[in-house]
Order: C-alpha cells, then structure tokens, then sequence
C-alpha cells in the first residue's frame, strides 16, 4: 500500500494513513487495482495507526476517524466481489519494558484503541503485522480478543536479522508461542526476498502445530533508487514462482509486502488459480 501511495504522489515523510481523510478516492483506488488483480483480502491502510505513530503527524486525536473510515473505504471495493477486509495493525514504534517505558498492558490498550476504529469500519479479520516482539504480539492478541472476540487473528513478524527479528525471534519460536497464544494463523512478512521468505516459511511449516494457518508475505526484493523513487528487483514473474514455491511448502495465506504491486499480485494469482 505505502508503495502504492507514494507511487502516486504522497510525499516522502508523510503518513499514508493520513490519505484516508485527505484523499479517500486515491486509497480506494489502490484497493481497486489489487482487487482487480486478483486479491481475496484487502489490508486497511492503517499500518502507522496507533496512537504514538498518528501522534508524531498530529492525528492522535483523530485515531477512531482514521481507521474507521480506512475500513469503509476498503469495505467499499470488498462488498460485491466477496472479498474480505483485514485490518492492519503495525508496531506501535515503542518499546516495552525492561528495554523501553511500554508495559503490556498500555500496549495492549493502544491496540485496542485502534481496533475499535477499524472494526466500527467492518473488518472481517484482525492483521497484525511486522512485529518483532513476542511480548508486543501478546498485547495486540490479547486487544484484538477483548475488543473484537469472533474475529480471526492473523499476526506475521519481520524476520530480517539473519533469520530473526530485531529482537531475535526464530520463527519456529514465533510460531510456537503464538500458535499457543491463540492466534488463528502465523507467519512472516516484509524481510530481505523471496529467497529468505522460503527458508523461513520452511522453519516455520517444521514447526506447525495441528490447525494453525501459516501466512507468508515478502517484499518483492530489495528496494534500489532509481530516478526519484524506489523499484524493488523482484518481478511479477519472480514473485509468481515464489508464490508457487510457497504453496508446494505447505503455506496456506500467500501475499505481497513492500514493493509488490497489483502487477506482482495478479502474477502471484495467476500461478496459483489451479491449487
């Protein structure tokens, strides 16, 4: 989505969450193409939705606006095509305790906050996404089921340091501890490619307990400058092949991250429409 956005004109710095009140059309647009694509579910545009992330761009007090209306705008593009909506719960950009000031519980009560947003906008499921500690996606579980209890939970780490999260997740350990947690599905997304995401999404299906879903979603590469923007160095026709490998390991929810546009996504469809 932030690829997307930036694509088309909001500038470098800017929260993209700030186009669900600015510019709504623009954010239905990105929808539209990925649904056009071929996408079953459409992610909110509220990655940076959380109190401290809208604080820093001045739409704290606009916290159940923003994502409230991010999950009508996408609802608006899910409702005919029988399409589902996730909604996209990010880091909160602190720290919990001992490293930083956040206990689990004002975590816990940040995602809450922002959930109740999301689901007043009719969210069909919970995503949340590129965490890199265990103790912040115990909070966010444990908000998603206080305020939305019959709503599936999807919850997907970084693992981008040699195989592990910023805070030295493996993701055998991710899926274990959150598979017991009570997530509905695991898994990982954004990263370093393709390549790394199969060696991890392979840990990961060795680690499988009995009825948990696994979710993978890699950047489409490297991001590279070119020109006044960024390309990322996987093609649609890479991520296809990736998306193939996927499935042959066993992943149940195959997707895209940074840099995967609808181009990427309706590749990745296509090569999957006969499993």
């Amino acid at each position: 989505m932030g690829t997307l956005l930036q694509d088309s004109g909001l500038e470098d710095g800017a929260p993209g969450e700030l186009w669900n009140l600015q510019d709504p059309d623009a954010i239905r647009a990105a929808h539209t193409a990925y649904a056009d694509a071929g996408a079953r579910i459409l992610t909110t545009n509220t990655f940076g939705g959380t109190r401290p992330r809208l604080d820093m761009h001045g739409l704290g007090d606009r916290i159940d606006e923003v994502n409230r209306v991010a999950a009508q705008v996408a609802r608006s593009v899910a409702d005919g095509r029988g399409l589902l909506v996730a909604g996209d719960l990010g880091p909160t950009g602190e720290l919990l305790a001992p490293l930083g000031a956040m206990s689990p519980e004002e975590a816990q009560a940040l995602f809450a906050e922002q959930l109740r947003g999301l689901l007043d906008g009719g969210i069909d499921l919970v995503l949340v996404e590129t965490l890199s500690d265990l103790g912040e996606a115990d909070a966010a579980l444990a908000a998603a089921r206080e305020v939305a209890p019959d709503l599936p939970v999807v919850v997907t780490l970084s693992f981008d340091t040699n195989l592990r999260t910023m805070m030295g997740v493996r993701p055998a350990d991710a899926v274990t501890h959150l598979a017991a947690a009570g997530a509905d599905a695991v898994g990982a997304n954004c990263g370093r490619g393709p390549g790394e995401m199969e060696v991890i999404a392979a840990e990961m299906v060795d680690a499988r307990p009995d009825g948990l879903l696994l979710v993978a979603q890699s950047n489409a590469g490297l991001p590279h400058v070119v020109g006044d923007h960024f390309e990322y160095d996987a093609t649609a026709a890479d991520m296809a092949a990736h998306a193939e490998r996927l499935a042959a390991l066993g992943i149940d929810l195959v997707g895209g991250c940074c840099g995967s546009t609808p181009a990427h996504v309706e590749a990745m469809r296509t090569a999957l429409a006969g499993r």
